[in-house]
């Protein structure tokens, strides 16, 4: 009807980019400064137990009463007072999807939209002023992340089968090397072959299982948009890039990530679990099994999380450049001027 205003979507903010780039400190500070909370987008990240070569932020404390709930968004790691969504919401014994992670995204969102808080994002906070006098308006919800899947499912609204697993399937397909998954994928779905990691079997087989189900690839079906959303996307010269992930690789080394994979192996978990979980825990698989000594674990994971950054970045340029939603950001003050524009509707 004419005059009648049209429903608002509800406001979020996405902040990816690739590993090593510090898309989560700069969450943080959003959040704090913005009253958002945190939404984690990486697909290792939601397994308990993968902490260090995960890069999930330290937790001041974990806010849930049964800690044997796990896919519940009760579960938040508290960290610099901003709670945090989507950690340890799995085990790495079992496999996780993007649609279970979509479910729970989207119930995180919820959860936090119908908050209420104080920013100090557009307006100046004198002493002594009153909570009350302050810029008052819905916690904004914060996904932060660099698997782009797993953040476009959430902000595209894309429609994703729930395929159940055929364990005689998987088994022929176990049989086979990455090679020739890679290859059958490329023929039956070009579009998905771009994207995937090329070497890990565990994605390889997902993927050739949802088509073989299916009898068609990934569905990439969007449906209406739920979200009004701003992107900010953290950029980093190439060199710059590669001395913050040196950086970042040696200081996780020293924290203990050698003894996390070995904790992960007796708590269960087969080589090649491990090994399918790629980068840090299946190199660092490798060495514990003395098939690589620890210079040649160290170089072989470098380059391969330097891949794995260019990988970020060709997916993201190809999904958020060709309408150009992704902002480019180099430092706090670009978010923060993005930010403050965005959330003026409030």
């Amino acid at each position: 009807m004419q005059g009648m205003k049209k429903e608002q979507k509800q406001k979020i903010i996405v902040i990816l980019g690739p590993n090593a780039s510090g898309k989560s400190a700069l969450a943080v500070e959003v959040a704090r400064k913005f009253n958002g909370e945190i939404i984690s987008a990486d697909s290792r990240q939601v397994y308990k137990g993968m902490d260090i070569g995960t890069g999930k932020v330290p937790r001041d404390k974990i806010n849930f009463k049964t800690s044997d709930v796990l896919q519940d968004v009760r579960r938040q790691y508290i960290y610099k007072n901003i709670p945090h969504y989507l950690l340890d919401v799995a085990s790495p014994k079992r496999r996780f999807t993007v649609a279970q992670y979509k479910k729970l995204a989207l119930a995180a969102i919820k959860k936090i939209s119908n908050k209420k808080g104080y920013s100090h994002g557009r307006v100046r906070i004198s002493r002594g002023q009153r909570p009350s006098e302050r810029f008052s308006h819905a916690k904004i919800p914060i996904i932060c992340g660099g698997t782009g899947f797993y953040i476009q499912a959430v902000t595209d609204n894309i429609s994703i089968p729930e395929v159940k697993p055929d364990f005689k399937l998987r088994a022929r397909f176990e049989k086979k090397s990455a090679v020739q998954l890679f290859s059958e994928l490329k023929k039956r779905d070009p579009n998905r072959a771009k994207k995937i990691d090329r070497f890990n079997k565990r994605r390889l087989i997902r993927a050739l299982e949802i088509i073989y189900k299916t009898g068609k690839p990934v569905p990439q079906l969007k449906n209406e948009l739920q979200f009004d959303t701003l992107f900010l996307g953290v950029k980093k010269s190439p060199q710059e890039l590669k001395k913050l992930i040196h950086k970042r690789l040696i200081k996780r080394l020293r924290q203990g990530m050698i003894e996390e994979v070995k904790n992960l192996r007796n708590s269960g978990l087969s080589w090649k679990k491990l090994d399918d979980f790629g980068l840090e825990y299946r190199w660092i698989a490798r060495f514990l099994q003395k098939k690589i000594d620890y210079q040649t674990m160290l170089f072989r994971l470098q380059k391969d999380i330097e891949h794995y950054a260019k990988r970020q970045m060709t997916w993201f340029s190809a999904h958020g450049g060709q309408d150009n939603r992704i902002h480019w950001i180099r430092n706090k003050k670009q978010a923060q001027k993005l930010i403050n524009r965005f959330i003026k509707k409030y």
